[in-house]
């Protein structure tokens, strides 16, 4: 294939990264479109080869992208998001302006519910240090924040998401029982962030602690901070990993930043092994700690941060805690399971299913020598091989698969998988 392939170098402005793909060549047909697209390199991503994100995207055939073991390679995206666009290796077009001429392969139903593009941006990531403690708008205030400040706020959609872990992943998701953060502030060090010492928690409670957490001045948050990671792991009852974790947010961030405070007193801080993923709704506080995973999440780019990052980079505190969620209230709640998948033929494929409309995510995995059939999806979709190789046989033609390998595929056709040692496939599918 590589043979037939013309180069030209696509400087991405906006990501400092330049990418090879094809002169532009009569468009082809067919429902199955190899994908090429740049890798992002955010100070919170792993640096090197030890970057899965990194060592999946120098794989992708057509890409001149070498990894450097002193960059961090953070993510990514597979969509047709136009800040960080895929390309069709065929054409050399952009995902986005190829499925604009092409609807078909998204599908009558699909296009007449969210539109030419597709509904759902799926992305790798690879993180060694916490993301910016975040969440994203609702519909309503994002439709508002676009109409004062569009630069910022790109688009009017919300943005729920899912997180499957692909290695060891750590993560802060919602918020602790409301029963566990009563029982805490009751610690010396963090009464005079209650509105009175005996407060009673509900969720109007958590917010205003929230927001006084957040509004703490540098040397509050520092001397608080402080004075609990000199306690014993006892006072923080079930809790013990607390200041332990404090003091490891403290080398990530300094101790002025706020979202120590709230995140390891406040939030659900969760450990997941592969396969385990997470469901975050829209305006549901979180953030990413280490780890390797497959997110997927509805067409937005649009958040709100509150720590973790530089104080400049931080939105208002009011509007970050008016916006705020409160859910889920426990880990298990933040859980988001798998089942058998009813477009498997062979009981090879398992699906997530977040309780929104835009996308399914399936994950195929295969032994060696075994072989999966994936029935016709009513609408778009994107997968990619996380590990392994094979092939894939779909519209009678046969195309080698290995790990790095994205293909956006069109609405209604079977693909029938064979793997040689073993191969994970993950695709992101609406309909």
């Amino acid at each position: 294939m590589s043979s037939s392939w013309l180069p030209c170098l696509i400087q991405s402005s906006s990501l400092n990264v330049t990418v090879k793909i094809p002169m532009k060549e009569k468009p082809r047909t067919d429902k199955l479109l190899s994908l090429l697209f740049v890798q992002q390199n955010d100070p919170w991503g792993k640096k090197g080869h030890s970057s899965l994100a990194a060592r999946l995207c120098s794989k992708i055939p057509g890409t001149d992208f070498k990894i450097e073991e002193d960059k961090f390679y953070s993510e990514m995206w597979m969509g047709t998001y136009p800040r960080v666009p895929s390309y069709v290796i065929s054409t050399g077009e952009s995902l986005q302006d190829f499925l604009k001429k092409r609807p078909d392969l998204i599908g009558k139903s699909v296009v007449n519910r969210f539109g030419p593009d597709l509904p759902f941006l799926p992305k790798i990531l690879s993180m060694d240090k916490a993301l910016p403690l975040q969440i994203h708008p609702d519909r309503q205030l994002a439709q508002q924040l676009h109409h004062k400040d569009p630069k910022k706020f790109g688009d009017t959609n919300h943005k729920p998401e899912i997180a499957i872990a692909l290695s060891e992943f750590e993560l802060f998701a919602g918020w602790k029982p409301l029963n566990d953060m009563a029982a805490l502030f009751q610690l010396k060090p963090l009464e005079r962030f209650l509105l009175t010492p005996q407060t009673h928690f509900t969720d109007e409670t958590l917010k205003a602690v929230a927001k006084a957490l957040l509004e703490a001045p540098e040397s509050v948050v520092a001397e608080t901070l402080d004075k609990l990671v000199k306690m014993p792991p006892s006072a923080f009852g079930k809790h013990t990993y607390i200041p332990n974790l404090l003091g490891r947010l403290r080398k990530q961030y300094s101790e002025f930043d706020n979202g120590n405070l709230i995140a390891a007193l406040c939030m659900n801080y969760m450990t997941l092994q592969p396969g385990d993923s997470v469901y975050i709704p829209a305006d549901g506080m979180h953030a990413y700690l280490s780890g390797d995973i497959v997110e997927c999440m509805a067409r937005s780019d649009n958040v709100l941060n509150t720590g973790f990052c530089p104080r400049p980079q931080r939105d208002s505190v009011a509007l970050f805690t008016e916006a705020l969620s409160f859910w889920p209230h426990d880990p298990d709640e933040a859980l988001l399971g798998k089942h058998p998948s009813e477009k498997s033929e062979k009981g090879k494929t398992l699906e997530y299913a977040p309780p929104i409309s835009e996308f399914n995510m399936l994950t195929t995995h295969l032994g060696s020598g075994e072989k999966e059939t994936i029935k016709p999806i009513a609408g778009p979709s994107v997968m990619v091989v996380t590990s392994g190789s094979g092939k894939l046989i779909a519209e009678g033609k046969t195309v080698n698969l290995s790990e790095g390998y994205v293909f956006f595929v069109g609405q209604g056709i079977p693909l029938h998988f064979e793997a040689q040692k073993g191969m994970v496939v993950y695709r992101a599918y609406a309909e």
